[in-house]
């Protein structure tokens, strides 16, 4: 009888010691941020779960995580312009806990949760500090016509995959998608920003994370026209080459890549943290309106003009448009498309990706097919609507003066008149285009 309880003790003593083992066992094996316009967020990395607590404190701002049974072995992040964050510290609480203090500029919405292994990522603590005004619900703004009633921009919603802890596809030397699309996008916000009568809205501007369905929200609330998802992804086969085009697939994806890639673009947002529950239904539903609305044959049409362009710069893995279930073209009322760049898993594309000067050349492709859809497609309200203007020409008229007060180029006014030089007859009529076809 002695033995056994001897035995029983000896038993819990191990137990409670393992238990004790364990909860001892959490380090903070790294700190990143990631900061954005509207957000900033930190992640830790961890070597195990952790049990953890956050709270605010008023008088000056701060907010405070308790990481229970955890050791802090991490550099700190380098904060230099930060909106959010004007320094971090911390300490060890008690025996068994540390304390990590986040100085504010000004008051955020914080939110934290866990996360699970995920690919190369172990486990990880994310705080997300969420700018306080985006809580608040914004204007509804009038599609077709600005404010005052005038004639608006064209606007193109660029979405750049990606950002901050997912880098998306990584090329065997190391490029990440992430950044090679943002080079893309930037470039071609420079194209369509200089073309009159269009503006482009940057979904994604620096290197952090958006959720897939933030994405869609942004090119909701920039009221936009075209939503353009741009990405350079990776395949298993290091031969698969060339650039795809794709729209949102009611029934599946339309081949064995496009399943794939939807596959490995749809999970952007486990690595970010982001629940998926509920997200079959809500697609669903996301598809009937859509249908109701045409906005995937609109898509469609989209499609086709952007693999005019394409080709002229790439090979193209399909020549026609692709189908897949991306979660980041779902927006109900926008015409959206997905390009695949190229492949990044493959060698040739790969080194393609990292020259500026390819990655213009793709922007321009895809601003090509943008101003085209636009030129045979112009929406309601919007200036590249207006039917072509008349002027007749009176003495004291010059040709810089006419395309500042129309808002075109000197080149467009030449090539619509098929003018040889700038020399302007007194009375003579000239047609004015509503839109830039070409580069000036």
């Amino acid at each position: 009888m002695d033995f056994a309880r001897l035995t029983l003790r000896t038993g819990l003593l191990f137990i409670l010691l393992t238990v004790v083992s364990l909860t001892q066992a959490v380090t903070v094996q790294g700190l990143r941020m990631w900061p954005a316009p509207d957000h900033t967020r930190l992640v830790f990395d961890l070597n195990a779960p952790v049990e953890h607590s956050l709270f605010t404190l008023a008088g000056p701002d701060r907010i405070v995580i308790d990481l229970k049974y955890t050791d802090f072995n991490a550099a700190l992040p380098a904060i230099t312009s930060d909106a959010f964050i004007k320094d971090i510290r911390y300490a060890r609480r008690g025996k068994d806990g540390m304390r990590v203090v986040l100085d504010l500029k000004r008051k955020v919405n914080p939110k934290s949760f866990v996360l699970k292994p995920h690919r190369e990522y172990g486990h990880r603590l994310v705080v997300d500090l969420i700018d306080s005004s985006e809580a608040k619900p914004r204007e509804p703004v009038r599609r077709n016509t600005d404010k005052l009633g005038k004639p608006r921009d064209v606007i193109i919603a660029i979405d750049a995959g990606h950002g901050g802890d997912d880098p998306g596809a990584v090329g065997r030397k190391g490029t990440k998608e992430k950044n090679v699309v943002l080079g893309i996008a930037r470039e071609l916000k420079k194209m369509i920003d200089k073309q009159p009568g269009m503006k482009a809205k940057l979904i994604r501007n620096g290197d952090y994370f958006l959720a897939l369905d933030t994405r869609v929200k942004k090119a909701r609330e920039a009221q936009a026209d075209l939503f353009i998802s741009i990405h350079a992804d990776a395949f298993k086969d290091r031969r698969a080459r060339g650039s795809s085009v794709f729209v949102l697939s009611e029934n599946g994806a339309s081949s064995e890549v496009a399943s794939f890639l939807a596959e490995s673009e749809n999970s952007s947002d486990l690595i970010g943290g982001v629940s998926l529950d509920g997200k079959g239904d809500l697609l669903k539903l996301v598809l009937v309106d859509m249908l109701k609305n045409s906005t995937m044959e609109e898509s469609n049409d989209v499609a086709k003009y952007m693999i005019k362009g394409l080709k002229g710069v790439n090979h193209m893995h399909k020549k026609h448009v692709e189908e897949a279930r991306f979660r980041v073209l779902t927006a109900p009322d926008i015409p959206s498309v997905l390009i695949e760049t190229a492949f990044i898993s493959n060698p040739k594309e790969e080194r393609k990706l990292r020259s500026k000067r390819h990655q213009r050349k793709l922007a321009k492709a895809i601003f090509k097919g943008t101003v085209n859809y636009f030129k045979s497609n112009p929406p309601p309200g919007t200036l590249l609507a207006l039917k072509d203007r008349k002027h007749k020409i009176s003495s004291g008229d010059t040709l810089s003066a006419l395309a500042e007060q129309y808002q075109v180029s000197m080149a467009d006014i030449r090539r619509a008149n098929d003018m040889k030089s700038d020399r302007l007859l007194v009375g003579r009529v000239l047609r004015i285009p509503s839109y830039v076809t070409h580069d000036s």
